[in-house]
């Protein structure tokens, strides 16, 4: 049974709970029933923004086009089901007056026939694919993979049919909680293979980069230069906001778009 609208405002309510929720499952039996209950089996890549993947060293010629948004196109054109979202359900949640509300998840695979027509509707490829362009022109970055959640919330199955494409921005994504949940839920997140983000000796310290710009928080200032840590994703948009040039992402494997790809149709089955 498709999930109501009335369930549905009940759990935008909730993210006004969000960060005591996350750190409470860092207690080992809260985290463990948490994680079987909403996050099994997940595994999310986060794409880099295009405006700032280079024409790496290590990649030859043929390669100088590898773009990111080829993991999205890869599955929209595998998929025989297609369901654009009215509203970003955590930009609507959160009152989100940075970036647009109506530019919501993209959800592949046979399980969106189950989704409440009210939320959104069927589109075909070439809608699919024009709504994700949309959403990289607006500053948004996507995250792509398996989410136990998004069936959960939308009462749909199986989740081995559902493939969503989040259109993340910094200020209101769910993913904030990385920081705060349990080691084993945030490792559900990964950075694309490949991916390195460095701070150069441009760096002046100004902290442009560590003031909203990094969703999970990766990014400080000490010793008067930034310090990126373990829990960054590769998104790229520390490369973009800073005003000295003075960070630099990197794709250093040639197979990257094949090795995602891979890595997230071994978790679902399209069409």
């Amino acid at each position: 049974m498709a999930r109501s609208l009335w369930a549905v405002e009940l759990i935008k309510k909730s993210f006004a709970g969000l960060f005591v929720a996350a750190r409470a499952t860092r207690i080992p039996w809260v985290g463990s029933l948490v994680e079987r209950a909403l996050f099994a089996g997940d595994d999310l890549c986060i794409l880099p923004r295009e405006r700032v993947v280079p024409i790496g060293e290590k990649l030859d010629a043929p390669r100088s086009t590898v773009l990111p948004s080829r993991v999205v196109d890869h599955f929209i054109d595998a998929a025989d089901y297609h369901w654009i979202m009215n509203a970003c359900i955590c930009r609507d949640a959160n009152g989100c007056r940075s970036y647009p509300k109506e530019l919501g998840c993209l959800f592949l695979g046979q399980a969106v026939l189950g989704i409440n027509p009210e939320l959104g509707r069927r589109v075909s490829r070439e809608e699919a694919k024009a709504h994700v362009r949309r959403c990289r022109d607006a500053g948004l970055v996507h995250l792509v993979g398996r989410n136990k959640l998004d069936a959960v919330w939308l009462n749909v199955g199986p989740g081995n049919r559902l493939l969503t494409i989040c259109n993340c921005c910094p200020c209101c994504c769910l993913w904030r909680m990385i920081p705060y949940v349990s080691p084993s839920i945030a490792a559900k997140v990964h950075r694309m293979p490949g991916v390195s983000v460095e701070v150069t000796d441009r760096c002046v310290g100004c902290g442009t980069c560590a003031e909203g710009i990094c969703f999970v928080s990766a990014i400080e200032i000490r010793d008067g230069r930034s310090r990126i840590g373990e829990a960054c994703r590769g998104c790229g948009r520390c490369v973009e906001a800073c005003p000295q040039s003075a960070i630099e992402l990197r794709l250093d494997e040639e197979n990257c778009v094949e090795a995602s790809i891979g890595r997230i149709s071994a978790l679902v089955e399209l069409p």
